[in-house]
């Protein structure tokens, strides 16, 4: 048996009818199953940008109401599930597909009908979650046969993703060319080889909470879990840290490819890169125990044998992928002393990585008992950072890898100020909410309208609450304007802009050495590798002679 299939015959040279959208809905193509989840998650991603604005609207003021009082379960449920499992983890797989298979110069990714199977699940799951949620299901909903929609839509979409998943970590581990062994896997895949084996283990245990309280909520006899918001008390884990730290591991993959791509240099220390990227693996620990992992308050009061058993399981869960982040966003930029040449992925990597830096500490500090920082916004401000990490990042790669999938270029003077434009917008949307997090303001992950909408989107505290909850508002807004200009742009450039070559910036790894935009098969010749940067192995060689 082999992880590689054959490929469907393409409905584009058939002559049936529909032919081009039959291709691409039956493709086995990697760089077209890549592509419909980054289509498809962009799109949805400017739909949870507006609810996120309105959500950082209606909190402006803290005295009254502006928006339904109906509606707001519905926009925080939306807010975030839309942007944690239908805009963030989707755009890293989507990228991850895409791209992985390329770098590890394979002709194809491995299992690519599974792969594509999850796309449609998870596209399928997703919608009729995002349905029930508006008809009053989801999370702390109001209409009991639109809860059990929306936790069995959650279960899909998260399974289809799991599928994808599975395609990704199998072609990393299995479809890489002669030579090319592990400590030779370029950055970015590596990175989400790492990130994939951490979500192999989140994502069942998310699916089987889920699943529970189906049952438990459909025949609410057979356990206690009965009540609709036992969404947000057992399976809220999987919709914030470190559960989301996960997800930004790719983050810093890319970075470091787009460092060593922009400075023409072999990036080092290689193996103590990896070694941090893969550190942050240990923030699945906190999946795993389905619980936060935390130190208690009044830590100073507590015994030798109590500090311990709170200190050792609070840095193995968020101590270590801290310092992993920490040390892989040092180590890259380290690089940069290089005198690099500016891109855009370049910028769009490294303002990604501080702000999965940002997070990943927001993590760490909000799981600290004697901080107060539990129930308030300080949460939403660490999982905001995590969350447009992902975005800024996915941004790059589409600036980076888009010349290989459409053979066109995006215009470095358009594009770099996008990137700027939208680290603002991340920051002004997730600092503030920390800032007030800090002042006691409340927050909840799903919270529940009825009971609390005083301790929600009513409040009082003393200091300038209305200033923090405007900022954050204009930073939704900023990142949604940003969202809009790079997608108008992509599309423009991608259909009409300037045309690339087959090496438009000088790359080292193999995706740069075949044609762009790379044909089915990825490859003519099957290329023998011989050290992490093959392809500036062949340059180098080329020059000698």
């Amino acid at each position: 048996m082999t992880t590689i299939e054959a490929h469907a015959p393409s409905a584009a040279h058939t002559g049936a009818p529909l032919a081009r959208v039959a291709d691409w809905v039956t493709t086995t193509d990697h760089k077209k199953i890549g592509r419909l989840y980054l289509a498809t998650s962009a799109v949805a991603m400017l739909g949870a940008l507006v609810v996120a604005a309105l959500v950082a609207l209606e909190r402006i003021d803290a005295k009254t109401v502006t928006l339904p009082i109906e509606s707001l379960t519905q926009l925080f449920s939306t807010y975030r599930f839309g942007l944690t499992f239908v805009v963030a983890l989707p755009l890293l797989v989507g990228a991850g597909i895409a791209v992985v298979p390329l770098q590890l110069g394979a002709r194809s990714l491995a299992f690519p009908r599974l792969a594509a199977t999850g796309y449609w699940a998870w596209l399928v799951g997703s919608g009729l979650a995002i349905v029930a949620i508006c008809a009053n299901g989801g999370p702390n909903g109001g209409n009991k046969r639109f809860v059990d929609l929306f936790t069995l839509g959650a279960v899909v979409a998260i399974v289809g993703l799991v599928a994808s998943i599975v395609a990704l970590a199998a072609s990393v581990l299995t479809a890489r060319a002669p030579g090319m062994n592990m400590r030779r896997v370029p950055f970015f895949s590596w990175s989400i080889l790492v990130m994939s084996l951490g979500l192999l283990v989140a994502l069942p245990i998310l699916v089987g909470d889920l699943l529970v309280l189906f049952a438990a909520h459909k025949y609410p006899s057979v356990s206690e879990l009965s009540g609709n918001r036992a969404i947000s008390s057992w399976a809220s884990f999987g919709f914030t840290q470190p559960t989301t730290i996960l997800f930004v591991i790719p983050v810093f993959g890319f970075l470091a490819d787009a460092v060593a791509t922009a400075t023409h240099q072999r990036l080092k220390p290689r193996g103590a890169i990896l070694a941090a990227i893969g550190l942050m693996l240990t923030a699945v620990f906190g999946a795993a125990v389905q619980a936060p992992v935390v130190i208690r308050t009044h830590f100073r009061g507590l015994s030798g044998g109590q500090k311990v058993s709170d200190l050792l399981p609070y840095a193995l869960v968020h101590v270590l992928p801290l310092l992993g982040a920490f040390l892989a966003l040092a180590l890259v930029a380290a690089g940069l002393r290089a005198k690099p040449t500016v891109t855009a992925p370049l910028v769009f990597g490294l303002f990604a990585a501080l702000l999965a830096v940002l997070g990943t500490a927001g993590g760490a500090l909000n799981h600290i008992g004697d901080a107060g920082l539990v129930g308030t916004t300080f949460e939403e401000g660490a999982w905001l950072a995590l969350m447009y990490a992902v975005v800024l990042a996915t941004m790059g790669a589409v600036a980076h890898w888009g010349p290989k999938w459409w053979g066109r270029l995006l215009p470095l003077k358009a594009t770099l100020p996008l990137a700027l434009l939208g680290f603002l917008g991340a920051v002004l949307a997730s600092v503030p909410m920390m800032i007030a997090g800090f002042a006691d303001q409340p927050g909840a992950i799903f919270p529940a309208v009825e009971k609390g909408v005083d301790g929600v989107v009513k409040f009082n505290y003393s200091g300038p609450h209305a200033l923090w909850n405007t900022l954050s508002f204009i930073g939704h807004a900023l990142v949604l304007l940003t969202a809009l200009a790079f997608l108008a742009l992509a599309v423009r450039s991608f259909a009409k802009g300037e045309r690339a070559g087959d090496d438009p910036w000088n790359g080292q790894t193999l995706e740069w050495a075949t044609t762009s935009p790379a044909p089915q098969d990825n490859f003519a010749d099957l290329h023998i590798v011989a050290s992490a940067e093959p392809l500036l192995d062949l340059k180098t060689n080329r020059s000698d002679a």
